[in-house]
């Protein structure tokens, strides 16, 4: 972390129960300051009736025992079904009590929802992440008699976000549609308890340099940094901090070859100093009330 001029980090997989609490023991309470741990759900209660108040509870709990935020996976909308068998939204009226109980307890909610839109197109030739998907093929949601399409989940989102204005939610991977960052734009600027990370979203941002520096101009106090990478290395920061800091061009958004998202290069934003300060930390230590540089 100190050779990647890294001061903290938030750990978004602390999960609940006696895992949470390895977790808080293994990072947080080993490292006072350098790491602050985010709880998970048991979403396996959902196939019982009245399961938004035992996953409120559930959250009240993990918070008291020292989790700074919640993370909700993308589970959410694609795989998670309720007491009837349908696949649960994030929307759905049940979940309010989990959202009341974040904003009550001033707790965070970083959420992913749907995946890349290609992974709900079909996987085909013309799939410009076929590769990937053949790869890791439970990632491809082109199935609709399995899973709902990329814009219903998507308007789920948006109605979630607006359905609760006073709990703060940070949208993951660029509020989970990076390919439309004017759809990005517009959440941001609708709704003022909406944030985005850059998590996993740095070879999409990169190959439309000038929309995404545009969107960073626009809502400086509304995006956070973050890598979706577990370690992640010294190289793959030297990665981010070139997108975000130069003007560089036409350079490898992975240390990979090939790269897993796709056979492209991506440009850097040469984004002001300003602005760097609060996507890299002060964006994160406003909400979290700590020392935090990275989302991963």
């Amino acid at each position: 972390m100190d050779a990647s001029n890294v001061s903290s980090i938030v750990n978004l997989d602390g999960m609940w129960g006696d895992e949470l609490q390895a977790n808080l023991d293994r990072y947080d309470r080993a490292f006072p300051g350098r790491f602050l741990t985010f709880c998970q759900l048991d979403w396996s209660v959902t196939s019982e009736a009245g399961f938004g108040n035992r996953l409120a509870a559930q959250l009240e709990r993990c918070v008291r025992e020292g989790a700074r935020g919640l993370k909700v996976w993308k589970q959410l909308g694609l795989r998670i079904r309720d007491d009837r068998g349908d696949v649960l939204m994030p929307a759905d009226h049940r979940l309010d009590g989990v959202w009341e109980t974040a904003a009550d307890l001033s707790v965070p909610v970083t959420i992913h929802v749907a995946d890349p839109v290609a992974f709900f197109e079909p996987l085909d030739e013309r799939n410009e992440r076929l590769e990937e998907l053949l790869a890791n093929p439970d990632w491809h949601f082109g199935d609709r008699t399995r899973f709902p399409s990329f814009e219903r989940i998507i308007d789920s989102f948006e109605s979630l976000v607006a359905n609760h204005p006073a709990t703060t939610f940070i949208g993951a991977h660029v509020a989970c549609f990076a390919e439309d960052l004017a759809w990005v734009a517009r959440m941001l600027g609708t709704y003022p308890n909406l944030h985005a990370d850059i998590a996993a979203r740095v070879p999409e941002l990169g190959r439309q340099p000038r929309a995404a520096r545009r969107l960073f101009l626009e809502h400086p106090d509304r995006i956070l940094f973050g890598t979706d990478l577990f370690p992640p290395t010294r190289e793959d920061y030297e990665i981010y901090f070139r997108f975000l800091e130069t003007d560089d061009e036409h350079f490898a958004y992975s240390v990979d070859d090939p790269p897993p998202e796709g056979r492209w290069a991506i440009s850097g934003l040469d984004l002001p100093d300003d602005v760097l300060r609060k996507v890299v930390g002060e964006n994160a230590r406003r909400l979290l009330g700590e020392r935090v540089d990275d989302v991963t």
